[in-house]
C-alpha cells in the first residue's frame, strides 16, 4: 500500500501534531529500522504535512540515539519536498537571548558515532555539498514568518551540534564561542546532512531557551538544566507553532515540484 503523499515534513516536539487538521498515523518501513514514531499526516492550509517527533512520542530517544536515517528515509518515502526542523537551542552570545528565534545559516558538527550517511555500503558514492546546509528560500520564509508573528528573530547564525545527552562544560562553551558558533544544539546533525543526501531542502528554526554554560562577561549566569529547557520550550510552544504554520503556508509550489 502506497502511503499518502505529503508536501512538507516537520521534525519537532510531540505536541505539534495535535494541531494538524484531519491527522492520521502512517507507519513507514525503512532499510534503517523504524523511525522515532509513526508519521502523522495532516493539513495546514493548502499543504499536506508529515510530522515525526524526532525524540519519539514519549521523548524516549536521547539526541545521540535518534534514528535520523530512518526518519529522513520515511519523509522521502512520503514524497516530502521541504523540511522544517524546529529545535530548542542554547545561546553562545549575549545578542541571542532566551525567547529569541534564530534561523541558522551555518553548522559545525561536533558529534561522534552517529550514522550520518546513506552511502556506507558501497556503490556509487554521492559526495553532497554541505557548504550551505540550510535552504535559502526556506530560510527567508522562516524569517518572514517569525516577523509576521512579532517574534524577535535573528537572520543567520552558526549552530554547533554536540553529541549530548550531557550539556557542555564551561570550557567547551567558551571554545565554541571562540570558533564563531552562536547557537548550540544536539539534534541538527545528522538530520540536515541526511536531508541533503535525500535532496530535500531543509531549514532550522532554533528557539533559544538558555545561555548554555553561561557567558564570560556575566559570571553569575547559572548553567542550563534539562528542566529549564523543557519548561521554557513548553511555555513557548504556541509561538513555535504559529511561526511554523505561517511559514508552511508560504512555501512556494515550485519548491515542492
Amino acid at each position: 500500500m502506497t502511503p499518502p503523499a505529503a508536501d512538507i515534513g516537520v521534525f519537532g516536539g510531540s505536541g505539534f501534531y495535535e494541531f494538524l487538521d484531519d491527522a492520521s498515523e502512517v507507519h513507514i518501513e525503512t532499510p534503517y529500522g523504524d523511525p522515532s514514531a509513526p508519521a502523522v499526516i495532516g493539513s495546514i492550509g493548502p499543504r499536506s504535512v508529515a510530522f515525526i517527533p524526532r525524540h519519539g512520542v514519549d521523548h524516549e530517544f536521547p539526541p545521540h540515539a535518534i534514528p535520523a536515517r530512518a526518519n529522513l528515509w520515511a519523509m522521502r518515502e512520503l514524497g516530502v519536498r521541504a523540511i522544517f526542523g524546529p529545535s530548542a537551542s542554547g545561546s553562545l552570545c549575549p545578542e541571542f537571548a532566551p525567547g529569541d528565534f534564530v534561523v541558522c545559516d551555518q553548522l559545525v558538527d561536533q558529534t561522534s558515532g552517529r550514522p550520518d550517511t546513506y552511502w556506507d555500503i558501497g556503490g556509487d558514492i554521492d559526495h553532497v555539498s554541505l557548504a550551505d546546509p540550510y535552504d535559502p528560500t526556506l530560510r527567508q520564509i522562516a524569517v518572514e514568518a517569525c516577523r509576521a508573528e512579532g517574534v524577535r528573530v535573528h537572520d543567520g547564525g552558526t549552530v554547533v551540534v554536540i553529541n549530548g545527552p550531557r550539556f557542555a562544560t564551561r570550557a567547551e562553551s567558551r571554545f565554541y564561542r571562540q570558533m564563531g558558533a552562536t547557537v548550540i544544539n544536539m539534534t541538527q546533525y545528522p538530520e540536515v546532512a541526511l536531508a541533503a543526501e535525500a535532496r530535500i531542502p531543509y531549514v532550522n528554526i532554533a528557539l533559544i531557551t538558555d545561555y548554555d554554560a553561561g557567558l564570560d562577561d556575566e559570571p553569575d549566569l547559572p548553567p542550563v538544566t534539562q528542566a529549564e529547557v523543557f519548561a521554557f520550550f513548553e511555555s513557548n510552544v504556541a509561538r513555535v507553532r504559529k511561526v511554523l504554520f505561517g511559514a508552511i503556508e508560504q512555501v512556494p509550489q515550485h519548491l515542492l515540484g
